[in-house]
């Protein structure tokens, strides 16, 4: 139960602090994990991100605020928007009416409530996923630091994948791959971004230009089989093992050492099509 008491917590402490600046930094210890983990586990949880999350609370309390007969320039700073404009535009997009058309009568308004998570327990379909020691190994492959600001590493991160193969180092990468396949590795994770690698095991060529070498330290993986075609199998086993493997077991996500995606020679959009999902724990 500390995980999900853990993201209770962030809850209450985002609610307690909606009118201050967003400190990802904060709310991640506050849940037990690092910025990125925090941000893409929330994000696969509830389906929106973090950013959005704390947009939608300020607008539905901006709302209240007007209705209770507050400036609307004043409500606009209370909610960290630099100018009325700024805040009109992000009000109109919420409620499909400007601020001043809130206070008549009939106006209709949205509410986007607080959120709370809770364990649920379905029983519906297994998740087949095995406990792993593994030494220290090394990654090779092209790199490039992916943005957490809004959800775009979802849309970096693709876009990273079809430019190798548009640029042909996929195609060399995919070459060289060993005995777990083509690999995706997030690492050195900081306040808004992350370094994510697509690699295989280390090999004993001379590295191309513009390729990179890293170090895996050795840790205890949970690893999780995705069956079915990419990227949408993968997004829901990732989703599960947040909302409902960690919460059910004493384990916690390792936030020191870097995740694995591990994608094995085949078909991706192939309903049969098998990958698997390395996540760092400990208990």
């Amino acid at each position: 139960m500390d995980w999900l008491d853990a993201m209770n917590r962030a809850v209450e402490y985002l609610e307690a602090n909606l009118t201050e600046k967003l400190d990802i930094e904060k709310v991640a210890k506050i849940a037990l994990s690092s910025p990125f983990h925090f941000q893409r586990m929330y994000h696969m949880i509830t389906g929106v991100t973090i950013a959005e999350y704390v947009r939608r609370r300020r607008l539905t309390l901006a709302a209240q605020d007007i209705l209770s007969g507050k400036k609307i320039i004043d409500v606009a700073y209370r909610y960290g928007y630099e100018t009325p404009e700024a805040f009109t535009k992000a009000f109109g997009k919420m409620h499909g009416i400007c601020p001043s058309a809130a206070r008549e009568l009939g106006a209709n308004l949205k509410a986007y409530p607080k959120l709370s998570f809770h364990i649920s327990i379905k029983g519906d379909k297994d998740m087949n996923y095995k406990i792993v020691d593994k030494g220290s190994f090394t990654v090779v492959g092209k790199q490039r630091r992916i943005s957490l600001v809004d959800g775009e590493n979802f849309i970096q991160g693709a876009k990273f994948w079809d430019d190798c193969v548009k640029d042909g180092s996929y195609q060399w990468i995919s070459s060289k791959a060993g005995k777990l396949g083509v690999l995706g590795v997030f690492k050195d994770f900081g306040k808004d971004d992350f370094n994510y690698i697509i690699g295989v095991e280390e090999i004993k060529d001379t590295l191309p230009k513009g390729y990179v070498s890293a170090t895996i330290p050795a840790a205890t993986w949970a690893v999780f089989e995705s069956v079915g075609a990419l990227p949408e199998a993968l997004v829901d086993i990732i989703r599960r093992i947040y909302s409902e493997w960690f919460p059910a077991t004493g384990y916690q996500h390792d936030c020191c050492t870097p995740g694995l995606e591990v994608y094995p020679e085949g078909n991706k959009h192939s309903p049969n099509y098998r990958c698997e999902y390395w996540v760092p724990v400990k208990k």
